[in-house]
C-alpha cells in the first residue's frame, strides 16, 4: 500500500521521500511547487528522487488547498498511511503575507484530514513546528507545555492544526502523530533560512544579518536525524487505548518534539560556517526581529522513551556536510 507524501518537493518531504524509496515503499507525492523560494531547487530535489533505482515513486503536481483537485487525483489511489508535511513555512513570510498561511495550513490541513478521514487511515503523520512554544522560558520545550502564545501567524497556524488534529482524532478515532521540527538543516535545505543565506554571503564576500546581536540559541537538527525520527513515527502508530499520550490527548493522538536536544548560540554557528567555508564573515549586528524568538531547545524525553529516537549529529559535522552539497549544487 502506498504512502502519501505532502511537500514531496520540499526540504523534508524530499529526505523523507528519498528513505521510504530506499527501503522499498511506493510513494505517492504531493507538492504545488509553489515560488515562495526558487522551484530549480524543488524540480532538482524531485528529479533526484526520480534517479532512485528503489522503491516506487508517483508524483502529483496540485495545492491540497484544493479539495476537489486533491480528492480527484487521489481517486484512483490507495491509500492507508499519510505523511503531511506540505505547509507554507517561514516565521518571517507570515507577517507580510498571512492569508497564504490561512489558506494552505489551515484550509489544507483541513483537506489533508478529510481526506484521512473518509479513507479510513491507519495513520497521520503532520508537521507541527517547534515555533508553536513563542518565547516560552521553560525551557528545554515540553510537549505538554501550554503553547498558548504565539508571537507569529505561522506558529498560530501550527498550534491550530494540532488542535484540528486533536478533534479528528477523538471523533473519528483517527491515530495521529503530530511532529514538533526544531530548525532542521542540511543538503537540499531552504533557501529562506540562516544556514542557506549565510553561507551564500560568506563564499560571496557578502555582510550577514545578524540578528538580536548574535545573543540566539538554537537547537539544530540535521536532516538525517530528523528522517529517522519520522520514519520510526510511522513504523509505530499511536494506539486508541484511552491512555495519556506524549501531548495530553486521550484519544489516538501524541505529539512529539523531533530536535537535537542541543542548543547552539548564533554566534558558534556562524564560527562553524565560516571554518566550513574557509572565510570569515562580515557580521551586521542588528537588533531582534518581529515574530522572532530568542531561544528553541527541545526536550525529546518523550520519542525517546517510546520510540528509541537519538539524534547523532552535531553541528560539527552537519554544517560542513552543509556547506560541500552547497557548493556542489551551487557551483561555488
Amino acid at each position: 500500500m502506498p504512502i502519501l507524501v505532502t511537500g514531496a518537493a520540499g526540504f523534508i518531504g524530499h529526505a523523507l521521500t528519498r528513505a521510504l524509496l530506499q527501503r522499498g515503499e511506493h510513494v505517492i507525492g504531493i507538492d504545488n511547487l509553489n515560488p515562495y523560494y526558487d522551484p530549480a531547487l524543488k524540480h532538482a530535489r524531485l528529479a533526484d528522487l526520480a534517479a532512485l533505482q528503489s522503491g516506487r515513486f508517483d508524483f502529483i503536481e496540485l495545492d491540497f488547498a484544493d479539495h476537489a483537485a486533491l480528492e480527484q487525483a487521489l481517486e484512483p489511489h490507495d491509500v492507508e498511511h499519510i505523511v503531511h508535511l506540505g505547509a507554507q513555512a517561514g516565521v518571517r513570510y507570515s507577517i507580510d503575507n498571512p492569508r497564504a498561511y490561512v489558506q494552505s495550513n489551515l484550509v489544507g490541513h483541513l483537506n489533508m484530514l478529510e481526506l484521512a478521514r473518509t479513507r479510513g487511515a491507519k495513520q497521520f503523520v503532520y508537521a507541527s513546528s517547534s515555533s508553536v512554544y513563542g518565547n516560552s522560558a521553560d525551557a528545554p520545550f515540553r510537549v505538554d507545555a501550554r503553547v498558548d502564545h504565539p508571537v507569529s501567524l505561522y506558529a498560530a497556524t501550527k498550534k491550530s492544526d494540532e488542535l484540528m488534529s486533536e478533534t479528528y482524532a477523538h471523533l473519528y478515532r483517527l491515530p495521529m502523530t503530530g511532529l514538533r521540527f526544531f530548525t532542521v538543516y542540511g543538503p537540499w535545505g531552504r533557501p529562506d533560512m540562516a544556514l542557506w543565506k549565510f553561507t551564500s554571503a560568506i563564499l560571496q564576500g557578502k555582510p550577514i544579518d545578524v540578528y538580536n546581536h548574535g545573543d540566539m540559541r538554537r537547537d539544530f537538527t540535521y536532516i538525517d536525524d530528523i528522517i529517522a525520527g519520522v520514519l520510526a513515527v510511522i513504523d509505530l502508530p499511536p494506539q486508541d487505548d484511552g491512555q495519556a499520550k506524549p501531548g495530553g490527548s486521550t484519544a489516538p493522538h501524541r505529539i512529539y518534539n523531533i530536535g537535537n536536544n542541543q542548543p547552539e548560540p548564533l554566534g558558534r554557528m556562524i564560527d562553524v560556517i565560516e571554518a566550513a567555508c574557509g572565510t570569515p564573515a562580515i557580521r551586521n549586528m542588528l537588533p531582534m526581529q518581529p515574530g522572532d524568538v530568542y531561544q528553541t531547545y527541545a526536550d525529546i524525553g518523550a520519542i525517546q522513551a517510546d520510540l528509541g529516537y537519538a539524534p547523532v549529529t552535531t553541528i560539527d559535522t552537519g554544517i560542513p556536510r552543509f556547506v560541500e552539497w552547497y557548493r556542489s549544487y551551487t557551483g561555488s
